[in-house]
Order: C-alpha cells, then sequence, then structure tokens
C-alpha cells in the first residue's frame, strides 16, 4: 500500500487520467447500454474516452506549468 502512495504521489498525472478515463468510461457504457452499438462501435468508444480523459488531464495541467513559470 505504501508504494502504490509513494507511486501515486510521484506521477498525479497518471493517476488523474486513470481516475477520471474510468469514471468517464464508466458513464459512456451506462449511458449506451440501450443504443443498441456493435462492440467493435464500443470498443472505439472506450479507446476514444480513454483518449480524450488523457487530453483533459493535459490541459489542465498546462495551468500548473503556468504557476510554476510566475513562481521562479
Amino acid at each position: 500500500m505504501t508504494t502504490l502512495r509513494t507511486w501515486a504521489s510521484q506521477h498525479p498525472r497518471l493517476v488523474a487520467w486513470c481516475a477520471l478515463a474510468i469514471g468517464m468510461v464508466i458513464i459512456l457504457l451506462w449511458s449506451a447500454k440501450d443504443v443498441g452499438l456493435l462492440p467493435t462501435q464500443l470498443a472505439a468508444l472506450v479507446v476514444a474516452t480513454i483518449i480524450l480523459a488523457g487530453l483533459c488531464v493535459w490541459i489542465i495541467g498546462w495551468e500548473d506549468q503556468d504557476e510554476s513559470a510566475v513562481e521562479k
């Protein structure tokens, strides 16, 4: 457990990406349950959702970079 906490504190963006991606995929699967998508279509949406979550975390990270540049 300590190793996991250490890793999470060293890689906060990856943890945020995983957490956001899991939440977004759960919402996607719940929303698409009665739509009748093919498995390949659903898989493509899941992959796109995971990539979107990563982009969201990356864009939010821009603000952190701006703040650190101002402090220097």
